[in-house]
């Protein structure tokens, strides 16, 4: 095979992709042509950025894929004239590779930086536009010296702080979790279902920054896939409504309330408080000793319960009653007070005001213990239009019909949605649901007993964990002084060796067992004190990793805020939808931190984000126990890493999944062999007129430079790549039909050839760029303006077509008249005898490309 040759002694003749690649290689490592923001350039600037890889072993197919569309862009920008900063770096810290050298009794460095190492010699052989000479990898001290920085700015201004609580906590890694590393129950890294754990933990306060996570997201419509828009939002998950105050019985602080229905109150019948919040285990203490044994057994099995699971709507509800009762502050009613799995700690107060009739959880739970069901909205009143005449008694109360709603949900087991008009409710009967609302919220309020209020999803970052593999806190903990901040001259705090540690997961760092590390004197008063020992999420590392690029060497300081105003925001972020959440909201919400705290003019990171789909084989995920394993060596090896650029290229749109099976890095290969060879064929000087060329192949020529700057900033690479094989397949036939290759234009269309692949197969188009007789690099080469005159079409082609079907296609000038292409298509022999005597029902033009006769009989 041709790749197998030995590059010195490769034919000539022949396109020998291993050749090319070790030819070129050293030619770009040597002449860097891809250094960014050098003294002296005064080209506008672009940035941008691929989501960093994890170094957990080689790269994958999924690599391949988004960097590929990464360095496609990138390429693109500089041939606009863009200076354009491509970085690279490794997301380095965390758990896999943690794991991954405890099952092997290494040294979770050594680990690490071979799996680095290895990536890197993968990605020069594929050829990513990368800035090397900003390189990071987030484990190194350097970088990590500025997340302990981050986290001390952070926790001046009250944002970074400690709480004991319920977390999530994975037995397998015994380690805590963020809500959002919770996937259907289960740990996002291992799969092991998760459960909870009283401890005390660091947190970030996200929820701070709610409403301008969510607001901010109307900056990104239409820059941004709306699917991760709307992911954001609804983790956000803002919702108004009012916080009600409960007086309980027998107790003197009331409780607060949030609920998005204040309308309904009239319609509680009850009321439910999460087992595992504080609220419950003080109200069950003072309950018979027979229900606080319920009460405790009860609490147990809900711990080891996740929160998709006691969200669930289709299992069977459960609770304790607490022998309690609370006051509804509207018309004084007891409400027996459960405990029950479905209500969460973390979700408003830790309690909900019960109103079955119009909340199927509420009406499951009220069916399956027998408690009352009271309907307060009849959905079967109109809300708009002409409202009925309500009679009024002596008292100025509204008298209503005594016939409610036909449907009864304590009998139907259906809870009663929607808009209606309210019943049952003293003042408030008759109203309208946004009528009550406002209402209810201005009676309580005069009385004292509420609020509107907004309520989230989102809970503070949980940002600790119990691992040795990742940041340490930079707090130390004194007897006397309590939590003191390591001073920033003493930055960073390093990782000790992990030499002596056992790594193995048991609950506790084991960074508490480095004695060594671990005793140090108080910064503040000097006495005997000990380190925090856990470490930090590593979506720290990568909630700011795209401001160390600007600077990555800078030791005194995290990032200059000039080098920021020059290249910032992002331009152009690529990288998997699996972090539409998670990195992207911490992202943002960081970024809102330091604009708060002047460090940057900007409160958006990325200005424009692209997703990429899987590559998957056989219709479904790869992977090694399916045996439907595609490795990227493998494939690099056998085809080269220009032929499997274009295949993701053209495989289809960058946001759908690609299956293997279905595409072909031999034929991409054979493309770029033909597009090769031409370049060699190529016998007129650089310098003839191209105007003298044939002019058909030249209209194909600008065509394809008009049209592929629209399409690429679009991201149909697919569509520009298909242009590009009819870009040759014209050149070639112009060569072979007597034009021969010394014709202006056939110079003309493989220098542009040469140009625009360069957006995707970067080796090829280096080779081409020199066979035709320039110096390196073709990836610096201004992009050549389309001329309009060659935009203007001599003549297309109409299509013809009777009942559906094409019966005729004939050339016609561009500006030919509706009436005049009519006339035509009806004087077509071929359309008269597939008509023939059937009478023509309709005639549809759109001209100049289409007639559409439709007949009867």
């Amino acid at each position: 095979m041709a790749h197998d040759q030995d590059p010195a002694h490769a034919d000539a003749g022949a396109y020998d992709f291993a050749a090319i690649q070790a030819k070129w290689l050293p030619v770009w490592d040597e002449s860097e042509p891809f250094r960014a923001g050098l003294p002296g350039d005064t080209r506008p600037r672009k940035y941008i950025l691929d989501m960093f890889p994890y170094p957990s072993g080689d790269l994958h197919m999924g690599h391949a894929e988004a960097f590929g569309y990464g360095d496609t862009v990138a390429r693109y920008w500089r041939h606009q004239g863009f200076d354009v900063l491509h970085p690279v770096g490794w997301d380095s810290f965390g758990l896999p590779a943690e794991n991954a050298a405890i099952k092997r009794g290494i040294d979770p460095r050594a680990w690490t930086y071979a799996n680095i190492e290895q990536q890197k010699r993968s990605f020069r052989q594929y050829a990513p536009s990368f800035d090397w000479s900003r390189e990071l990898h987030t484990s190194d001290p350097e970088y990590y010296k500025w997340n302990q920085w981050l986290f001390l700015k952070l926790y001046e201004k009250g944002i970074a702080y400690r709480k004991a609580g319920q977390v999530n906590w994975c037995p397998n890694d015994q380690t805590v979790l963020a809500n959002e590393q919770v996937v259907d129950g289960h740990c996002e890294r291992c799969g092991a279902v998760v459960t909870k754990k009283a401890l005390t933990q660091w947190y970030f306060r996200v929820t701070d920054y709610a409403d301008r996570l969510l607001d901010d997201l109307n900056q990104l419509e239409g820059a941004w896939p709306s699917k991760v828009l709307s992911m954001q939002r609804n983790w956000i998950g803002r919702s108004s409504g009012a916080d009600v105050e409960f007086e309980i019985e027998g107790r003197s602080e009331r409780i607060s309330v949030f609920t998005t229905r204040p309308d309904t109150l009239y319609g509680a019948t009850f009321m439910v408080v999460a087992p595992d919040s504080d609220l419950a285990a003080e109200l069950a203490g003072g309950a018979s000793a027979e229900v606080r044994t319920r009460f405790q057994d009860y609490l147990d099995s809900v711990r080891a319960e996740s929160d998709i699971d006691r969200l669930s709507t289709d299992r069977p509800k459960t609770g304790v009653f607490l022998e309690r009762y609370a006051i509804n502050p509207v018309n004084g009613e007891r409400l027996p007070i459960w405990a029950a799995d479905y209500v969460l700690a973390d979700y408003g107060h830790g309690a909900i005001m019960a109103v079955p009739a119009h909340d199927q959880r509420d009406l499951d739970f009220a069916r399956a213990f027998g408690l009352p069901v009271r309907v307060v909205v009849d959905t079967n009143a109109p809300v708009t239009g002409v409202i009925p005449v309500i009679q009024l008694d002596e008292h100025g109360d509204p008298v209503l019909p005594d016939d409610l709603p036909a449907e009864d949900p304590a009998s139907t087991g259906v809870a009663l949605g929607g808009d209606g008009r309210l019943v049952n409710s003293g003042p408030l009967d008759g109203l309208s649901k946004s009528n009550a609302i406002r209402r209810v919220i201005e009676l309580l309020s005069e009385r004292g007993l509420g609020r509107s209020s907004k309520n989230y999803r989102l809970r503070d970052w949980l940002i600790s964990r119990q691992r040795y593999w990742g940041t340490p806190i930079p707090i130390i903990h004194c007897p006397s002084c309590g939590e003191v901040p390591v001073p920033e001259a003493d930055l960073p705090v390093r990782l000790p060796d992990a030499a002596g540690l056992d790594l193995k997961p048991k609950g506790s760092s084991p960074l508490g067992a480095a004695e060594e590390w671990a005793n140090v004197a108080c910064p503040s008063c000097g006495g005997a004190a000990r380190r925090d020992s856990d470490t930090m999420d590593t979506f720290v590392d990568s909630s700011w990793y795209y401001l160390r690029y600007l600077d990555p060497n800078n030791d005194e300081r995290a990032f200059d805020p000039a080098e920021a105003e020059k290249w910032l925001p992002v331009d152009q972020y690529v990288g998997g939808v699996e972090h539409a959440i998670l990195h992207l909201l911490y992202s943002r919400f960081i970024t809102k931190v330091l604009f708060d705290l002047g460090y940057l003019s900007f409160t958006e990171p990325f200005t424009s984000l692209l997703n990429q789909g899987m590559v998957i084989m056989d219709g479904t995920k790869m992977s090694k126990s399916k045996g439907n394993l595609v490795e990227f060596a493998s494939e690099l090896h056998a085809h080269g890493a220009d032929a499997l650029r274009v295949t993701l290229a053209f495989a289809g749109p960058p946001e759908d999944d690609i299956d293997w099976a279905d595409v072909s890095p031999v034929g991409a290969s054979k493309f770029l062999a033909r597009a090769w060879r031409i370049s060699g064929e190529v016998t007129s000087s650089p310098e003839i007129e191209w105007k003298t060329g044939d002019a058909a192949l030249r209209r194909v020529t600008h065509r394809l430079l008009a049209d592929a700057p629209g399409l690429v900033e679009a991201f149909k690479f697919n569509v520009v790549v298909a242009r590009l094989m009819e870009l040759v397949n014209a050149t070639r036939k112009t060569i072979d039909s007597g034009a021969g290759a010394g014709d202006a234009a056939v110079r003309e269309a493989s220098e542009v050839t040469a140009m625009i692949l360069d957006l995707f197969a970067p080796y090829t188009a280096e080779d081409m760029w020199q066979r035709l007789g320039y110096e390196p690099t073709v990836a610096l080469v201004p992009w050549r303006k389309a001329d309009p005159a060659l935009l203007v079409e001599e003549s297309v082609t109409a299509i013809v077509q009777v009942d559906g079907k094409v019966r005729d296609r004939f050339e016609v000038s561009p500006k030919i008249s509706g009436d005049e292409l009519e006339v035509l298509a009806r004087a077509s022999a071929a359309v008269s005898r597939v008509v023939g005597d059937r009478e023509i029902a309709n005639v549809i033009v759109r001209a100049p490309r289409l007639v559409n006769i439709a007949t009867r009989g």
